[in-house]
């Protein structure tokens, strides 16, 4: 018997932080039960370089992190997707293309990063705190029994998952 490896899509509108954590987040956390990708509608075209200090400063590779438009994930020969979560209000409220695979969706808004004001400290600790909001809902999610659940139920749990608070950090 062959494990299932799930394919994940992490939306936002810039895919220059949120989603590109996420996507990082969930390759880390998913032991290789996940393949994660992110994507942006209106893509900034480069990653910001906050999201690459705290990816580095995490120990990440960051050889991955690219900002692209969503459309690639829409095209023939695009890996087919098990999910797809938006992590930013934007992209929750835009007409998606359609995916292939009919994947399971759930918005999992997180405040933008990028748009925090304020002390190179404070913007530096808006990207910390998505980074967090992030990891606690991907840990959720990875630990989700998702052979033996049907597919009602585990819609239910993605959506609870995006309404948490995440405001004392546990789960």
């Amino acid at each position: 018997m062959t494990d299932k490896i799930y394919n994940v899509l992490f939306l936002c509108t810039g895919n220059s932080a949120r989603s590109i954590l996420a996507e990082a987040i969930m390759n880390r956390a998913g032991q290789g039960r996940f393949k994660a990708f992110s994507a942006g509608s209106q893509p900034k075209g480069e990653v910001h370089p906050y999201t690459l200090d705290l990816l580095r400063q995490t120990n990440f590779d960051t050889g991955f992190a690219r900002s692209k438009d969503w459309d690639e994930f829409a095209r023939p020969g695009a890996p087919e997707l098990d999910f797809v979560f938006t992590v930013c209000d934007n992209a929750a409220n835009e007409s998606c293309p359609v995916w292939p695979g009919q994947p399971m969706t759930a918005h999992w808004g997180v405040p933008d990063p990028a748009a925090a004001e304020g002390t190179e400290a404070e913007k530096h600790l808006a990207f910390a705190e998505a980074y967090r909001m992030l990891t606690s809902r991907i840990s959720i999610f990875v630990s989700l029994p998702l052979a033996s659940i049907d597919r009602l139920s585990l819609q239910k749990r993605l959506d609870a998952i995006g309404q948490s608070s995440d405001m004392d950090g546990a789960a």
